[in-house]
């Protein structure tokens, strides 16, 4: 790793505020890199971008999902390749690699150099225009995030993120909307009264939600979870399974694959891109084959 410039964005509050501890720790097992903290919401892109452009040849994202898909936004196109280092609450994207939660093991995988290029989704909603790796969509789960945003200084600071999450949950679940959706899936449009649409280019989120368990990362195609209208009762049985990917058997669920899919609703529904709210509906998403390289254990 002598000749590599590498550059780690940092993310202080990652993992409920415990990120900036391990700067001394990472200092130590990559004392060639140069680490960078962010300050706010959107900073670890531009410092991401900053990197790439001073020619860092890796970036690596020490954070959550939310800071990956940030450092991601900052250096496709550059070159650069994206590393992991998962300090945060969920890390799905590490998860999906092989990389796992424990950061010895990421340090190793970083050292390691081993690189493979990965799928890239790419939303387009109100005039924006954002990347992701992991998941995106819009409905009940979508829901439930705005809410906690909504009311995330006043509710976090009383409790964990995740009892914030569950609290979030039972409030939607009192009113428990359903909403008429639009696809365009590839050119077939389809409409279906659904719970929750899922436009997935890995495995999970919400920290191993396995949303679309055969979800391939290289194959050019995302994985769209389409869960269809059922019952408060008949989604709370379900909800389980989808820790264990078993959801996608259930008669009232719908998997297909497509490289572009434009999605709408009524009412509008926020859409969620790697665990942030981007906008409204309606929003397009296309995948970009291999778009970004990523640092991986061997067998990723």
């Amino acid at each position: 790793m002598d000749a590599v410039r590498i550059a780690i964005v940092l993310n202080p509050a990652a993992g409920r505020g415990n990120g900036a501890h391990w700067r001394a720790w990472l200092e130590k097992q990559l004392p060639d890199a140069t680490i960078i903290a962010t300050s706010g919401a959107l900073h670890a892109t531009e410092l991401a971008r900053q990197a790439a452009q001073n020619g860092a040849q890796i970036v690596v994202a020490a954070g959550g999902d939310g800071t990956l898909g940030e450092v991601l936004n900052g250096i496709i196109g550059t070159g650069a390749k994206l590393g992991v280092l998962p300090l945060g609450t969920g890390n799905d994207f590490a998860r999906c690699i092989g990389a796992g939660t424990r950061l010895e093991r990421a340090i190793g995988v970083l050292k390691g150099e081993n690189c493979r290029a990965v799928d890239v989704g790419r939303v387009k909603i109100g005039g924006q225009s954002r990347f992701f790796l992991n998941v995106a969509g819009a409905g009940f789960d979508s829901r439930v995030a705005a809410r906690i945003n909504e009311h995330r200084p006043r509710v976090l600071a009383r409790m964990s993120g995740t009892a914030a999450y569950l609290v979030a949950v039972g409030a939607e679940l009192r009113h428990f909307p359903l909403a008429q959706m639009t696809l365009e899936l590839d050119g077939q449009v389809i409409q279906e009264r659904a719970v929750l649409c899922a436009i997935a280019n890995a495995q999970s989120y919400g920290g191993g939600m396995k949303v679309a368990p055969d979800a391939d990362l290289c194959d050019g195609q995302f994985d769209v979870c389409l869960i269809k209208e059922l019952s408060k009762g008949g989604f709370l049985r379900a909800f389980p399974s989808v820790f264990a990917g078993r959801h996608i058997h259930h008669p009232r669920v719908e998997m297909f694959r497509v490289a572009k899919i434009r999605l709408d609703s009524e009412p509008k529904l926020p859409v969620l891109v790697d665990g942030e709210i981007l906008g409204e509906t309606p929003a397009t998403f296309q995948i970009l084959p291999r778009a970004v390289e990523v640092l991986m254990p061997p067998n990723g």
